[in-house]
């Protein structure tokens, strides 16, 4: 790998994770407002089903920033590994 491929790579492994501390920071207001666009698509719901799905979305943001952000930060460690090796 050239110098250059592994810069580009450490750039789009720091917008994964962004990406991933973004969904897991707004995880609540993005999963309320698809929540919100679920019931008002469905034209109402019981009050139970919809903190339910309210909570379902949370999660999945949750889960997905989780997973973003991970795969961010490995790849980080792992590029900057590889900058520190390729540097001698």
């Amino acid at each position: 790998m050239t110098k250059e491929k592994i810069q580009a790579f450490a750039i789009i492994s720091t917008l994964f994770a962004l990406l991933g501390i973004i969904l897991i920071a707004f995880s609540v207001k993005f999963g309320t407002s698809y929540a919100d666009s679920w019931l008002a698509s469905r034209g109402g719901a019981d009050t139970a089903y919809y903190h339910l799905v309210v909570k379902s979305y949370i999660n999945n943001f949750l889960v997905s920033g989780s997973i973003l952000l991970g795969f961010g930060l490995v790849s980080s460690a792992f590029i900057y590994y590889k900058l520190f090796n390729f540097e001698r």
